[in-house]
């Protein structure tokens, strides 16, 4: 970022991630609020302005790893190295996953005495927290230059969709983040205490609310609502419609990327049931009886929601969506 930047976007912060393939640090971060760019690229090594073969080669000293523009006040920094920590590997010392050697080792780089203060903060919080057998190998040092990749590589998810998938569903990454970062006992019971009955039977053991007798089914307020349990965005007024079936019902998510889709097969049905990606609470289901263009019908619990007025968005640390209601 440059002073002139910083001088008018004076929130405007950089954030430096190395997590393993530098493909699979992009999804995580790209679509939360307040995120202005994030670009891949190489750091932390010896050697100027490397390729990736160099970088791969192992003789650059250089890691893969994002940085990130972020406006801290929509999105604190401590809320990316939440996110950073359930992306990796923090005990793996040689790689991450399937990816060995020190370019996809794992580290923080810190731009200034905030970031460093939180990051440490964060890494003792991890390592206090039981949720791993062995010690925390991920670095924190200083952030130096930061040289971005190849253009092929910038946002590689959306270039090459398919060998994406393909490279990240083989990688074993997702099958690490759902086996270490699942609720934990001890955060369910945390959560027990935070919730109401409803809201915990709804969002943590996949329960279902009565229709017709919940908060939002027939909620008309303009303004978003958002995960009950992580508060990620998740539904617009915009998108609400009234589907005649008792529970809230949307024609779209927010962004896509904050909800994901399985298949439930429970009380012998077929449905598609829907998650939120950060919080992993259960939504609700989809279905494709919607109104066009989508032609699908999110028929969400409203016990899984927290509704944000459109005059409450900035001050709730929403405020990127606030150009929907102008």
């Amino acid at each position: 970022m440059s002073e002139e930047q910083s001088n008018h976007h004076p929130s405007l912060e950089k954030a430096t991630f190395a997590g393993g393939c530098f493909w699979c640090m992009v999804t995580p971060f790209e679509e939360l609020p307040g995120i202005h760019s994030i670009v891949s690229g190489y750091t932390g090594g010896h050697t100027d302005c490397p390729t990736y073969e160099q970088v791969c080669s192992e003789t650059t000293g250089h890691a893969e790893a994002v940085q990130i523009t972020f406006d801290s006040a929509l999105f604190p920094y401590k809320k990316l190295l939440d996110i950073f920590w359930q992306q990796i590997d923090p005990t793996d010392e040689g790689g991450q996953f399937h990816d060995r050697g020190s370019s996809y080792r794992t580290a923080i780089f810190y731009h200034n005495e905030e970031q460093h203060k939180l990051a440490v903060q964060s890494k003792q919080e991890l390592e206090q927290s039981g949720r791993f057998d062995k010690p925390i190998a991920t670095e924190i040092v200083p952030a130096g230059i930061f040289y971005p990749a190849e253009e092929h590589h910038q946002h590689y998810h959306q270039k090459n969709p398919a060998h994406y998938k393909r490279y990240r569903a083989a990688s074993g990454r997702d099958a690490y983040i759902v086996s270490h970062w699942g609720v934990t006992e001890q955060q369910r019971a945390a959560l027990s205490e935070k919730l109401t009955p409803i809201q915990y039977r709804v969002t943590q053991q996949n329960g279902t609310e009565p229709p017709f007798a919940n908060e939002y089914w027939n909620h008309e307020e303009d303004g978003i609502y958002v995960d009950i349990v992580s508060g990620e965005p998740l539904f617009s007024s915009l998108d609400k419609f009234d589907a005649g079936c008792g529970w809230p019902s949307f024609s779209r998510p927010l962004r896509s990327s904050h909800v994901e889709n399985k298949l439930d097969t429970s009380h012998g049905m077929v449905r598609v049931e829907v998650r939120s990606k950060l919080g992993d609470s259960h939504l609700g289901h989809v279905f494709d009886d919607g109104p066009t263009p989508t032609g699908l019908r999110y028929c969400i619990n409203s016990a899984a929601l927290r509704f944000i007025p459109k005059n409450k968005l900035e001050q709730e640390g929403y405020g990127e969506f606030a150009s929907l209601f102008k």
